[in-house]
């Protein structure tokens, strides 16, 4: 090092630097003191060696540029600007913290200094950078996007889709790997073969920088280059900065399997005291100047542990807010405790297929608002996606919006989740319901839970496109899934399935500019039929079901594929004399239980169907909610029928006994009526 401070870092910069080293130090240390006194009780993951590393980049970028971190990004946090006083108060869990308690330590938002996400999931925050990334990029902002995460982290799939996605879009991000040497218990060298993760970068022909993590006048010069490519438009850079762990994984974790030398040499050397003695030596600051900002730090700090301890701690109501736009639709609160009013379907129209409706209402949405942007697997012309959903979309509205992917399911949701937390209404195509799998992370940990977790701070408007090929034949165990009830299962989700082309066009509008993350699944079995869909942009509310067929006797419910066996079923009953009511549910989250309820009360039978699994299967919970609200009052207990619980087999012959049909149908209807 030269004897004065290096002319890239400058004195003021390098005096803001320690500044924002301590106050993060100040912070990790009172949450550690108050995790060891019992006064929080916790997961805490430190920062301590890391310090320097979110302090030099919180330097080189804009207040509005965009920050996602991980488990371990308190001092990502402080660095990014979010106020002390919340940050100390979601620690307590108090309603005045950055989620009003709902996030804790692992998943702080502050939408306020472009803090957009931190996650408690490995590798989980890149594909959603990406997508905040993308935004920018679509609105020519200038923002760019750092994305810090573990040295861990790099060995998992997440980050290279998410890393291959920003290559091959240059996208204006900076890929952060905060190497401190340990993946949880693990070391580097027990769980990578490369020599440093920056040189994976050249297998995306990404620039990647590997320095010193200890020292901000080792990271400046390649943190400016990294920011300036990103924000002139060169695209990515993988940047690994390495700084020796100085504690174990979590707070109170034993410490047996690190390098004891390394371990207190790392201490001993730690960042903020080698950063220190420099700026005295070098004259950039004087003794007391940094113990004035020492203390500074430390009254900070006390000033919002006391706010903390003042301030209140989420009201039960707080319970049941921030899971979807309006509370009311959550099922513990009495779900659709009134029914969800739906204009008439307009007449006339013209007659398309169940796939031309869905392309029907994707022209409409992307011609009326151009937040809406389309991701997906060959979704683009001349392919125009594998059921020819999406053809002629990319033609008309260009690629930048119809926007083919590769095959990279996590990065294509995370994408879509980013561009929603920027003000996009993305519609993501998984093109199989079974691919959902692949994604769940995305889906269930991220899309479904961003608003709770950030106390409602953001939003994720986003619409997840998807086929089941279930009972058209010969697609076998893992094309021919239908995943309703997992999706269901999941705070925060909406699950459309629509079983005609007009409802298939309302309600996939619907969900298009619904403010909460929406599965819409096309049954392929549907796919294919025509039947007359108007004209224009119409809608048809989530959560209201549709009287297919009035009847006395008693009521059959299904929604999607499931609506054809039912409805041929119900034919061959009224030959019989049986005169069965027909409900198309449409929705399963939210859904329309009054429409239900109401028949159920009437014919005071009911049989639910379902093409996904019977075992465990949505037609379980809608059976327990009219047992429990019409017990009593029913002839007979509500039936269900649904697939077998076995895999789909490709032999059409076991196929065709795996899915319910309609002799099944017809035989619970008549083992029901001759109960009295």
């Amino acid at each position: 090092m030269t004897s004065t401070m290096s002319s890239l870092l400058g004195k003021d910069r390098a005096v803001k630097i320690f500044e924002t080293m301590v106050r993060i130090a100040a912070c990790d240390r009172r949450i550690q003191q108050s995790l060891a006194a019992g006064e929080l009780q916790f997961q805490y993951y430190p920062c301590g060696g890391q310090e320097a590393i979110p302090a030099t980049i919180a330097s080189c970028i804009k207040p509005d540029d965009y920050v996602v971190t991980t488990y371990r990004g308190i001092h990502d946090i402080v660095a990014k600007g979010t106020p002390m006083t919340e940050i100390i108060a979601e620690m307590y869990g108090r309603v005045t913290g950055t989620s009003k308690g709902k996030g804790g330590p692992m998943h702080l938002s502050d939408p306020n200094t472009g803090l957009m996400v931190t996650t408690g999931i490995v590798g989980g925050g890149a594909p959603i950078a990406n997508g905040l990334a993308l935004a920018e990029q679509l609105k020519g902002s200038g923002r760019i996007v750092v994305c810090n995460f573990g040295d861990g982290a790099a060995n998992i799939g997440a980050l290279h889709e998410s890393m291959n996605m920003a290559a091959l879009w240059q996208l204006p991000i900076v890929f952060v790997c905060q190497n401190n040497l340990y993946a949880e218990y693990t070391s580097f060298a027990a769980s990578t073969r490369s020599k440093t993760i920056a040189q994976r970068g050249a297998g995306y022909d990404m620039p990647g920088v590997c320095v010193d993590g200890n020292s901000p006048e080792a990271m400046i010069e390649a943190v400016e280059a990294a920011v300036k490519r990103a924000r002139t438009g060169g695209g990515p850079t993988l940047l690994e900065c390495v700084a020796q762990r100085l504690q174990g994984h979590a707070f109170g974790s034993e410490e047996t399997h690190m390098d004891k030398v390394a371990l207190d040499e790392g201490r001993k050397n730690a960042p903020i005291i080698v950063f220190r003695k420099r700026l005295i030596d070098t004259q950039t600051a004087t003794e007391d100047q940094l113990k004035k900002i020492e203390q500074a730090a430390e009254d900070e700090v006390s000033a919002a542990q006391k706010f903390a301890q003042s301030s209140q701690a989420p009201g039960a109501h707080e319970l049941y807010t921030d899971i979807f736009a309006d509370p009311g639709l959550v099922p513990d609160s009495g779900i659709m405790a009134k029914a969800v009013s739906a204009s008439p379907i307009p007449a006339g129209g013209r007659k398309l297929t169940y796939g031309q409706a869905v392309t029907d209402a994707l022209d409409i949405a992307l011609g009326k608002d151009s937040k809406v942007l389309l991701l997906g697997e060959d979704i683009e012309d001349p392919a125009g996606g594998v059921v020819k959903a999406t053809y002629g979309l990319s033609t008309k509205y260009g690629r930048e919006r119809v926007r083919g992917t590769p095959i990279s399911e996590q990065a294509i949701v995370g994408a879509a989740i980013g561009a929603s937390l920027a003000g996009f209404k993305p519609v993501a195509e998984v093109m199989i319901c079974d691919f959902a799998m692949v994604c769940m992370d995305q889906i269930a940990n991220h899309a479904a839970k961003l608003r709770y977790m950030s106390g409602g701070r953001t939003s994720v408007p986003i619409t997840i496109r998807m086929l089941t090929a279930g009972n058209v034949g010969s697609f076998g165990a893992q094309h021919s899934q239908s995943l309703e009830a997992w999706f269901a299962h999941t705070p925060g989700l909406k699950v459309v399935m629509a079983s005609t082309p007009a409802d298939a066009k309302g309600l996939l509008l619907s969900c298009i500019d619904d403010p909460d993350p929406c599965i819409f699944i096309e049954p392929m079995r549907c796919y294919f039929g025509a039947d007359m869909v108007p004209e224009g942009d119409y809608r048809i509310p989530l959560g209201s079901a549709a009287i297919r067929k009035s009847g006395k006797d008693i009521t059959l419910v299904s929604y999607g594929w499931g609506m054809q066996e039912v409805g041929a079923a119900a034919q061959t009953l009224a030959a019989e004399g049986i005169d069965a009511e027909v409900i198309d549910l449409r929705s399963i989250m939210p859904f329309d239980m009054p429409t239900v309820l109401a028949s159920v009360e009437k014919t005071r039978r009911a049989v639910i169907v379902h093409p996904a699994v019977e075992f465990c299967g949505f037609g379980a919970e809608l059976a327990t909610r009219l047992n429990d609200a019409l017990f009593g009052k029913l002839k007979a207990p509500v039936g269900r029928v649904g697939a077998r619980y076995t895999p789909i087999a490709f032999s059409q012959t076991l196929d065709s006994l795996h899915f319910p049909n309609a002799g099944r149908v017809v035989e619970k209807v008549k083992h029901l009526m001759t109960f009295k």
